[in-house]
């Protein structure tokens, strides 16, 4: 399928599904904007996109910082002249059991898995009000339907995702903005990376390297939703490995 009059930004594209989201949809025909705070990486994807013939530019961003969505937005509309979905994918997880009080994680994953995603709403929703459409995706996580110990605050603050996504599905049956949840299981990233706790950080390596599916496969639902005609909205997709309970 071809997506050539989208134009799709995307946060945490430097590698894992971002990057995967943005080579597929770029192959697709969709022009893509890459944008993480790894910045020479996120540089080099963009350009190895543009050597395969695709359109794709690229700039550095923190999700937690309001003014870098704005440029995200911005930079998309320069070089594009609109901007048709934003994927909402950077996320940490730096999980730990409650009793351990790590308050200074808990707020890392307040700041970046949803106030990111709001400082992304703010951004991008003008824009889509003035052009009369957009899309908003955000990638979320199946921790948040099944709560296991360790992942209470990474589970709440992906909830809280799923609730401002229907609360803006809710205020936008004029048709004008589409929003779609995808939440996958255990999909070989570089997520344990954000995990300080040795024990949590090895074993979700271990369950990574022993299930995991590629973060093509969250692409291919990402594809899916953007390549849906205009008055159709999938609200959220799950993405396991069959073997994962």
């Amino acid at each position: 399928m071809s997506l050539q009059d989208k134009t799709v930004a995307i946060t945490g594209a430097s590698g894992g599904i971002g990057e995967a989201t943005a080579r597929l949809l770029a192959r697709r025909g969709a022009a893509v904007v890459l944008s993480a705070r790894r910045a020479e990486r996120v540089d080099a994807i963009a350009r190895d996109i543009r050597e395969e013939g695709g359109r794709a530019v690229s700039c550095a961003v923190d999700v937690t910082e309001a003014e870098d969505l704005q440029r995200l937005v911005s930079t998309a509309v320069d070089a594009y002249g609109r901007l048709d979905v934003l994927v909402n994918n950077a996320g940490i997880a730096p999980i730990s059991p409650l009793a351990d009080l790590d308050t200074e994680g808990w707020s890392a994953m307040i700041d970046v898995n949803l106030r990111g995603m709001l400082n992304g709403v703010a951004a991008a929703l003008p824009v889509f009000r003035e052009q009369g459409s957009g899309h908003l995706v955000s990638i979320v996580s199946v921790a948040g339907l099944s709560v296991s110990p360790s992942m209470a605050v990474y589970a709440a603050t992906k909830n809280a995702v799923r609730t401002v996504h229907e609360g803006l599905r809710a205020e936008s049956t004029d048709g004008v903005v589409r929003t779609t949840a995808i939440s996958p299981g255990y999909v070989r990233t570089d997520l344990a990376d954000s995990m300080a706790d040795p024990h949590f950080r090895e074993r979700t390596r271990r369950n990574m390297d022993a299930m995991g599916i590629p973060p093509a496969a969250v692409a291919r639902a990402v594809a899916f939703t953007i390549e849906q005609p205009g008055d159709v909205e999938i609200g959220e997709i799950n993405v396991r490995p069959t073997v994962q309970g």
